[in-house]
C-alpha cells in the first residue's frame, strides 16, 4: 500500500500537471503561441515582442487613392501571432501635388519619409504627355533622394495555370538614360537631341549583388516547402555589351565580379543574355528564368513587358529597394479613365505591400499575404475587369482579407 506522502505527492503532480494544460490552452485560444506550433509534440515558442513599422503612405494620383488604402487595409489585417503593429503617415506628391503648391514631390514629404518612416507604399503618378515646365517625376526623384538603388518586380503566375511563372526582375535604378540629363541643339540638318547613358561600377555592382541575395533568399523558401517551378537559383545578367561596349560593357563585367563573390559563387548560377534575345526569350521560355538583373532601361521595359504573361499590370508589384528602406510601388499607372469607378485591380499594391516587408525582414508576414492573393485567383470568383471577372475593386479587398 503506498505510503500517504506519496499520494500526496502524486496528486500535487497531477494538480500541477492539469495546471500546465490549462495554461497552454488559454496561450493557444488567445493566439500567444505561433499556430504552426500546433502539432503533436508541440512546444511553446516564446511569447513574440511586438515590432511597430511606421509606413508612408502616398496615394499620388488617378487609381492611386483608390488602391493605397487597400494595401493598408491588408497589413492592418495581418494576424497578430506575427508581432506586428503600422502607424502610417499620409503623404502627398504626384501631378495634382504639384499644381497645388508647384512641387511634385514636398521636401516635407521626402523628410518625414527618412527621418520618421521604416517604409512607405506609393501608388502612381500621372505623367503628362507634353512637357510642363518645373514638373519632373516623383517617383524618378524619391528614387534618388533616398538612394532606392534597386527596382525590384515579381512576375508570377499561380501554380494552376498552364504555363507557371515565377521570376524576378531586378533593375538598376538610379543610372542609365534615366539620369535624365538630354540636351537638344541645332545641326546642320536639324535638331539633334542627345541623352547620357551613365553606367558606374558602384551601382552596377550592388545591384548584382542583391540579386544574387534575392536568388539565394527565393531558394531558401523553397528549401523550406514552397512550391515553385525552379530547384536552384540562378541569376540571368542581361546587357548590350556587343554593341555599347563601355557603359554595357562595364555593367556586365562588374555584375559577373560581384556574383564570383564567395557569398555567391558555387551556390547561384550564373547566365548572361543579350538583352534583344532576352526579349524573345522571356516571352518564349519564361521558365527558364529565375533572378533577372539589368540596367535600369532594360530592366523598366523587361519588367512591364513580362507583366503581359500574367494577364494584366494590375497583378505586378515592385518595391524600390535602398539600404535599409523599401517602398513598395504598384506596376500600373494612374490609369484616369477608371479613376473612382471601384474597378481598379488592387492586387499589384497588395502584393507590392508583401513586397515591401520582405525587404524589412518580415518574411512570414509578406507570405500570409501572397497567400491570400493567391488564392484569390485560383478560385477566380472575384476578379477585377481586367482580368476578365466583374468584381469591384471593394470585393476583390474584402475576398483577400477574408483569406487573411
Amino acid at each position: 500500500m503506498a505510503r500517504t506522502s506519496d499520494i500526496d505527492r502524486a496528486g500535487e503532480v497531477g494538480f500541477f500537471l492539469l495546471l500546465r494544460l490549462i495554461l497552454l490552452e488559454l496561450l493557444l485560444q488567445h493566439s500567444l503561441i505561433h499556430p504552426s506550433n500546433q502539432h503533436f509534440g508541440r512546444q511553446l515558442t516564446p511569447i513574440m515582442s511586438v515590432r511597430t513599422l511606421r509606413i508612408g503612405l502616398i496615394p499620388g494620383d488617378g487609381i492611386g487613392k483608390e488602391v493605397i488604402p487597400a494595401g493598408r487595409r491588408v497589413l492592418e489585417a495581418l494576424p497578430s501571432y506575427l508581432g506586428l503593429k503600422f502607424e502610417f503617415t499620409d503623404l502627398k506628391a504626384g501631378f495634382e501635388t504639384f499644381e497645388q503648391t508647384g512641387a511634385a514631390l514636398p521636401d516635407k514629404t521626402v523628410e518625414i519619409l527618412k527621418k520618421e518612416c521604416d517604409g512607405a507604399l506609393f501608388g502612381a503618378v500621372s505623367s503628362p504627355t507634353t512637357p510642363v515646365k518645373g514638373y519632373s517625376s516623383p517617383i524618378v526623384a524619391l528614387r534618388k533622394k533616398l538612394d532606392l538603388y534597386a527596382n525590384v518586380r515579381p512576375v508570377k503566375t499561380v501554380l494552376t495555370a498552364a504555363k507557371p511563372i515565377d521570376m524576378v526582375i531586378v533593375r538598376e535604378n538610379t543610372e542609365d538614360l534615366y539620369v535624365k540629363e538630354e540636351k537638344t541643339y541645332d545641326g546642320p540638318n536639324g535638331k539633334v537631341a542627345e541623352a547620357i547613358k551613365r553606367i558606374s561600377e558602384n551601382a552596377s555592382h550592388r545591384i548584382a549583388a542583391m540579386a544574387g541575395e534575392i536568388a539565394l533568399r527565393r531558394q531558401k523558401i523553397r528549401d523550406a516547402g514552397a512550391a515553385s517551378i525552379h530547384s536552384r537559383p540562378l541569376v540571368t545578367i542581361t546587357h548590350k555589351s556587343n554593341v555599347l561596349s563601355q557603359t554595357d560593357g562595364l555593367f556586365r563585367a562588374t555584375s559577373k565580379a560581384a556574383l564570383a563573390d564567395p557569398r555567391f559563387a558555387g551556390k547561384v548560377s550564373v547566365e548572361e543574355q543579350i538583352v534583344d534575345s532576352m526579349v524573345y526569350k522571356l516571352f518564349r521560355q519564361p521558365e527558364d528564368y529565375d533572378v533577372i538583373v539589368a540596367p535600369n532601361l532594360y530592366g523598366d521595359i523587361l519588367s512591364d513587358g513580362a507583366a503581359a504573361l500574367v494577364g494584366s499590370l494590375g497583378l505586378v508589384p515592385s518595391a524600390n529597394v535602398g539600404e535599409g528602406f523599401a517602398i513598395g510601388e504598384p506596376c500600373h499607372g494612374s490609369a484616369p479613365d477608371i479613376q473612382f469607378q471601384n474597378i481598379a485591380n488592387p492586387i499589384a499594391t497588395i502584393r507590392s505591400a508583401a513586397l515591401m516587408l520582405e525587404f524589412l525582414n518580415e518574411e512570414t508576414a509578406a507570405a500570409k499575404i501572397y497567400a491570400a492573393v493567391d488564392a484569390n485567383l485560383e478560385e477566380g470568383k472575384l476578379l477585377s475587369p481586367d482580368l476578365g471577372g466583374t468584381a469591384k475593386t471593394t470585393e476583390v479587398i474584402e475576398d483577400i482579407l477574408r483569406r487573411l
